[in-house]
């Protein structure tokens, strides 16, 4: 068991008081906006095997993987951890953004690396061969936009705001076949004139308000104000245009949406713990500053209506205390340990992270590695055994690792939430 040295990532977006307080210090004024856990290149955790030094965990994995991994997970998945775990701190809204499944990151990846494309170069769109399906779960209220709401509901909202020129996006929507109407209506977003973005955004933020402060309904006020919301952050930027074609989701502490390839999305607000595929491909529809590739992107979006499915944790047959996020992907694993002693299941790599109280990991020799809220161990496959026991009432766990050939058989859910 290795505590493990995380690297805070102070991207502009970040709240700069949220991490700060899961981590019990004091705000340094700076945005903090993730915590990197795991064994990604661009970021990865930092353990202490006693060599006197810190190692890192890409490091550790690539010297013995069969070992740290386990034969089954390097057999499926290869010789490097096949998740990146995070804490996310949205305390502005971040860019509106898909990614792509793995044939077209391992496509994109190879076309860059051949054209000579730095991977630091602004109009880089693959940075690594993989896809990044993804989880959040909330540990408090978690606002953001998932997924196209159908096309009719859209424009129901769109002629409630009464902007004018949001007409010809109206009647897209309305005339032609769903996906046909959402592939249009995005492209027409992402190639207005600068001009008429501007213009754009600045009246429909106008209009959002209005229509906020004349709503009788707070779930639906709450909706309007965060759209409008972007408008002030990004004035010039399509992205408020692209988040209305969105579903607005409010997430309540406990609550997670998975995030396939192709499923456009942005958070606006909130804390949250993130796990996906180890990868960090993502191509922008606004809100940033960052390069947008349209033609890429539209390659890459799924052009269908989703209602976005809030999942919240069910117990696991066979597993007691296991409180398991399901999603249908086999690199990561998400689930949550609450007060109690529970033991873990072994063979696989895993993450605990403590999100409350007190956290203790104990192995089969007696080894110890308590965690604070904010804190994380990483549990190689070839561990002995390990207990965690939560203490306190508020003490709270989650946990990664991966569906593998030995965890397969974890997937059983009872009925009982």
């Amino acid at each position: 068991m290795d505590r493990l040295e995380n690297t805070v990532r102070p991207y502009a977006w970040g709240s700069r008081t949220a991490i700060p307080a899961l981590l019990g210090q004091e705000p340094s004024g700076e945005p903090q906006a993730e915590v990197w856990m795991g064994a990604h290149p661009g970021a990865p955790s930092g353990v202490d095997r006693g060599t006197g030094g810190t190692l890192t965990l890409d490091a550790v994995i690539a010297a013995d993987p069969q070992r740290e991994l386990g034969a089954g997970v390097v057999a499926r998945f290869g010789a490097g951890l096949p998740f990146l775990f995070k804490v996310l701190a949205a305390g502005e809204p971040l860019s509106v953004q898909v990614h792509p499944d793995l044939a077209r990151a391992r496509a994109g990846f190879a076309a860059e690396e051949a054209a000579g494309v730095p991977l630091e170069a602004r109009e880089r769109n693959y940075k690594d061969a993989n896809h990044k399906p993804e989880m959040l779960c909330a540990l408090g209220e978690f606002t953001g936009v998932c997924g196209f709401r159908a096309p009719l509901s859209t424009v129901a909202l769109l002629e409630r705001l009464g902007v004018a020129g949001l007409r010809p996006v109206i009647e897209v929507l309305r005339a032609k076949p769903e996906t046909e109407a959402l592939r249009e209506a995005l492209t027409w977003v992402l190639t207005l004139h600068p001009d008429t973005v501007a213009r754009l955004v600045g009246a429909t933020g106008h209009a959002l308000l209005r229509l906020a402060g004349e709503s009788t309904d707070a779930r639906e006020a709450l909706m309007l104000r965060d759209y409008a919301a972007l408008a002030d952050h990004y004035p010039a930027d399509p992205g408020l245009l692209s988040a209305l074609l969105l579903n607005h989701v409010v997430l309540a502490p406990g609550e997670a949406v998975y995030l396939g390839a192709g499923v456009p999305h942005a958070y606006f607000r909130g804390l949250g713990v993130e796990l996906m595929a180890n990868s960090d491909n993502v191509l922008r529809a606004g809100l940033t500053p960052k390069h947008i590739d349209v033609p890429e992107l539209l390659r890459v979006v799924d052009f269908a209506a989703t209602e976005p499915g809030v999942i919240r944790p069910r117990s696991v047959a066979g597993h007691p205390g296991e409180e398991l996020y399901p999603a249908p992907i086999d690199e990561f694993r998400l689930s949550r340990y609450r007060s109690g002693g529970w033991p873990l299941p072994t063979d696989t790599p895993q993450i605990v992270l403590c999100t409350g109280g007190r956290v203790v990991l104990t192995d089969a020799t007696g080894e110890e590695v308590p965690l604070a809220p904010g804190q994380s161990c990483f549990i190689a496959a070839d561990s002995p055994a390990v207990t965690l026991t939560a203490r306190g009432a508020d003490a709270t766990a989650f946990r990664a690792t991966v569906v593998g050939a030995q965890a397969g058989a974890c997937w059983g859910l009872s009925e009982a939430a």
